[in-house]
């Protein structure tokens, strides 16, 4: 038990290593850093709108809408590289089954067009 258990020493010695490195990367960041917050540090850059007080507020549906299609076509590029590569050993199911799996994207990217989801007014 005490060889299966020196096994496991270089594991638990890394990630020691690993701790203290990162804690002392956080501390050394506070230390030399520091805040100098100002106007345009506090600004909104990346959502497009400012800030507001209220957490609870509603956000527009749309950006709901495009964060999931980008996840979906994301997924879909993903799930596209692995199916190729391998496409010569899947044989003729494994090329059915990713036109299936294609077709059903493309029926519920053409619903979201047909409905107006995709319209930025």
């Amino acid at each position: 038990m005490d060889t299966l258990l020196a096994e496991y020493l270089p594991i638990l010695i890394f990630l020691g290593i690993a701790i203290v490195i990162a804690g002392g990367a956080v501390v050394a960041s506070y230390i030399v850093g520091g805040e100098r917050p100002d106007a345009d540090k506090n600004a909104a850059y990346e959502c497009g709108f400012d800030a507001f007080e209220d957490s609870r507020g509603q956000f527009d549906v749309r950006f709901y809408l495009v964060a999931i299609l980008f996840i979906i076509f994301d997924l879909e590029v993903a799930f596209l590289f692995p199916w190729a590569v391998s496409l010569g050993t899947i044989g003729a199911f494994g090329f059915w089954s990713m036109m299936l799996f294609l077709g059903v994207l493309t029926v519920g990217f053409i619903y979201e067009w047909r409905k107006g989801a995709l319209e930025w007014e």
